[in-house]
């Protein structure tokens, strides 16, 4: 009899743990009988992963908070090359938490395992020499973007583009009124969404220019309303507190709910830059795109970021189809003028676009991503 398919797969956060799940169970529909052991969340478990660690051993954030898990963290690097040493996998994925990843794919790989790391790291965008210590760590990565096979392709490093999860889940069309309907949103109003960050930092520097800006938005369009879309309690509290040191008068719609549905529920987005800037592209919503860090962190990443944008929408465009307003641009005025062009158009062509760049990342990403590690291993 022949042994089963034995994948080595380790996960470090939530958003590791849904992709994980969906790998595990594309495989699974060509080998039922296939074993998965690493780190796994629940989702990855309840398709039948089995968890050596808890996943929460590596979600660490923040260099303070990293330099006290380091001991812990190296202990548990050391005890997964031993036990995939006196246990070889067919081939180990290790999926994003690419500082811990790497160097355990880059151990297992010179072990003679084979070793794929799944989403690739931003090395298009900064710190691009690190593309040479992931040649020496994997035999493939899976990158959810074109322009980043493209990247690699470069270099001559083995990557296969496989698309984006986030664009399988969303359908090529959103239901607006659904979505005002679940946050019971008045129907008879235009809304903007404002999305000022899920990071506490973030809040902190653009909250208030948000605010400042509802209340330019105001003025010109007294039937306007504005939903926030809240990740957890602290970010309401400090959203709150700007909202009453800023525009006590003003009316907020304030949703301890998923961006995805406050932004289906909108005419318009105003958001920090990040992830949420391609769901908005997405779920096909205008957006005007605002973002400030400290000046010293500017000065730095201005040096070493190497693309002309900073939202994945133009990036994948590469031209601008949704402006950017970073640091000192990132003020009521500027934000305002962008926020009521889009108010003031039908947009039709920048939809066109963002549904071409949908259907451009949709790809089934699961059973793509499934597919190119059996390929590596010749399954």
């Amino acid at each position: 009899m022949t042994k089963p398919l034995r994948i080595g797969i380790v996960a470090g956060e939530i958003s590791g743990d849904i992709l994980g799940a969906g790998f595990i169970k594309a495989i699974r529909q060509q080998y039922p009988d296939a074993e998965f052991v690493g780190i796994a969340g629940p989702r990855m478990q309840a398709e039948g992963g089995e968890t050596l660690f808890d996943m929460e051993e590596l979600a660490v954030m923040g260099i303070v908070e990293v330099l006290g898990r380091l001991p812990r963290l190296f202990k548990v690097k050391a005890e997964l090359v031993k036990y995939f040493t006196d246990n070889p996998p067919d081939v180990f994925v290790g999926i994003d938490a690419p500082d811990f990843n790497l160097r355990l794919e880059l151990d297992l790989k010179q072990r003679g395992i084979k070793t794929v790391h799944y989403v690739s790291p931003s090395v298009w965008a900064w710190r691009q020499k690190r593309i040479f210590k992931i040649e020496a760590a994997t035999n493939l990565v899976l990158a959810f973007l074109p322009f980043e096979k493209a990247f690699y392709d470069k270099f001559s490093v083995p990557c296969e583009f496989v698309g984006h999860t986030m664009a399988d889940a969303i359908p090529l069309q959103t239901d607006q009124q659904a979505a005002r309907d679940l946050l019971n949103l008045d129907s008879s109003k235009r809304w903007l969404a404002v999305l000022p960050g899920s990071r506490g930092s973030e809040m902190g520097m653009l909250a208030a220019p948000f605010i400042e800006t509802c209340k330019l938005l105001q003025q010109k369009y007294p039937d306007l309303g504005f939903v926030v879309a809240l990740v957890n309690q602290k970010r309401r509290e400090q959203f709150e507190q700007a909202w009453r040191e800023t525009a006590p008068d003003l009316d907020f719609v304030l949703v301890d709910d998923t961006a995805r549905n406050v932004m289906t529920a909108a005419d318009a987005v105003l958001l920090a830059s990040g992830t949420v800037a391609l769901e908005c592209m997405l779920v096909k919503r205008p957006m005007v795109v605002g973002y400030k860090v400290k000046p010293m962190t500017a000065w730095l990443a201005k040096r070493m970021l190497k693309t002309k944008y900073v939202s994945l929408a133009n990036i994948l465009a590469d031209r601008e189809l949704v402006p950017e307003l970073l640091q000192d641009d990132c003020v009521p005025e500027k934000l305002f003028a962008e926020v009521d062009r889009f108010l003031s158009s039908d947009n039709s062509e920048l939809m066109a676009e963002f549904s071409r760049l949908h259907q451009l990342i949709k790809c089934d990403a699961d059973k793509q991503a499934a597919a190119a590690v059996l390929n590596l291993i010749d399954r």
